[in-house]
């Protein structure tokens, strides 16, 4: 066995002699609390091994067994995402103070497996063996998290509930989830129904890289879709089920323009063109941003209403990136309103819009995550920074007192190039990082 098989590697992890065989035999032990943590593991492993597994209170006189069980008295050792796992001739135990990290313990059991054991069909094997071992770990980081943009590209239910299943493999306990942006806005609102009525849906795509020194080319096919909230309650009950906190991300005060094209109020009308804005085909960082007036924050708090009914996490994501100040300057309304605030300048009226956002999630339990731009002007009193140009802005924040989460660029982007091959890669936005340095 090559220990380096489990995928984060284990804080502590020897090899012990002997063989456990999973077979038709094989009880899952798992009294009270651990009941459901046994079920979904027997659930679990079912479609490969071609049988469901018993899982029962008590271990039976014939057949072996795997033996889950959560003891409190380990939460100094361990904390709550913690587990011991043990494995020799025979005996199969998992030990956790809490459900997190007894289900952590199923998913490093389930790593140590033969790989068939991903498979959705029955693969036909008599017995499978799992390999004597001894392991006791813990998270080094409480927040470990993954983001999947699906506003960039529409992705359906059943991809999102298999992204959720890779996070929990893999023992990630966040799902940042990007719903929003310039290219589609792919949440049901029910007070605002243009927002996918409009907003979800738009012409055609660039092709390979967006390019702004010369003309694009498109595809020239339509491309849109959005989870109804209906949608959305189904796949927050299924990461809670597997321990992933689903972080709903909604942008502003950029990347607006789809939600600009179903609501041109939202816009800086007075310096838009005549004609509409449609849902932006293209990429890169888009002028097109929200006005700071009192009816916009309102119409986003208003969406928030909506979002906090459907997303129980403490953590909501606002964005706050990549926002020009081009339109406020030249806008005549946007500078009446920097001086109706008394603002010094365009930075000044961000940080006003994102604080405006931190004091409403404040006032329901909630804490604003920002990219590390909401920097600029000043940072709202409350707001956690996720620092994703380097480090310089989670290191400023933490310094000031704030929490932050590292997202680096450098290190953490997965949608750059992972090969020095890039020909034979699908198409990446840039950039080279190894898996090597990912990992790290």
């Amino acid at each position: 066995m090559s220990q380096k098989n489990v995928i984060p590697l284990p804080l502590h992890m020897v090899e012990r002699a002997g063989t456990f065989r999973l077979d038709e035999t094989t009880t899952i032990v798992a009294p009270d609390a651990a009941r459901a943590i046994g079920q979904q593991l027997a659930c679990t492993l079912a479609p490969a091994l071609g049988f469901l597994p018993a899982v029962a209170a008590a271990a039976g006189a014939d057949g072996n067994a795997i033996d889950l069980r959560i003891d409190a008295g380990l939460a100094d050792r361990l904390g709550p995402e913690g587990y011991l796992l043990t494995i020799d001739e025979g005996r199969a135990e998992i030990r956790a103070a809490a459900a997190a990290g007894l289900f952590y313990g199923t998913q490093t059991l389930r790593q140590l497996l033969p790989p068939d054991i991903y498979r959705q069909a029955a693969v036909g094997r008599a017995a499978w063996e799992l390999p004597g071992v001894e392991i006791e770990d813990r998270p080094r980081f409480g927040w470990r998290g993954a983001m999947l943009d699906t506003a960039r590209h529409f992705m359906p239910k059943s991809f999102i509930k298999k992204y959720i299943d890779l996070l929990a493999l893999h023992k990630l306990n966040r799902f940042h989830w990007h719903l929003t942006d310039d290219q589609g806005w792919r949440i049901e609102i029910e007070r605002y129904p243009r927002l996918t009525e409009v907003g979800a849906w738009r012409k055609q795509t660039v092709s390979g890289h967006w390019r702004h020194d010369q003309p694009n080319t498109y595809d020239g096919k339509p491309h849109g879709g959005f989870y109804t909230q209906a949608d959305i309650a189904e796949i927050v009950a299924y990461a809670a089920d597997r321990f992933v906190t689903v972080v709903p991300e909604i942008e502003m005060p950029g990347h607006a323009q789809a939600a600009i094209a179903a609501y041109a109020e939202l816009g800086n009308t007075d310096v838009l063109p005549a004609e509409p804005l449609e849902v932006s085909p293209d990429w890169g960082v888009n002028r097109n941003v929200f006005n700071a007036n009192e009816s916009t924050i309102l119409f986003l708090q208003g969406v928030l209403d909506e979002v906090l009914a459907l997303f129980p996490s403490e953590y909501i994501h606002v964005g706050g990136d990549e926002c020009p100040k081009e339109q406020w300057r030249n806008s005549p309304t946007a500078q009446a309103r920097l001086r109706e605030l008394g603002l010094a300048d365009e930075d000044a009226l961000q940080s006003y819009f994102i604080r405006r956002m931190d004091s409403y999630l404040t006032q329901r339990g909630r804490r604003l995550i920002g990219w590390d731009e909401i920097l600029e002007g000043g940072l709202a009193e409350n707001a956690i920074v996720m620092s994703w140009r380097g480090e310089a802005g989670g290191i400023a924040a933490a310094q000031a007192g704030h929490d932050v989460i590292m997202a680096s660029n450098r290190y953490t982007y997965f949608d750059y190039y992972q090969s020095e091959d890039r020909a034979a890669e699908p198409l990446g936005i840039g950039g080279f990082i190894s898996l090597e340095k990912a990992y790290s």
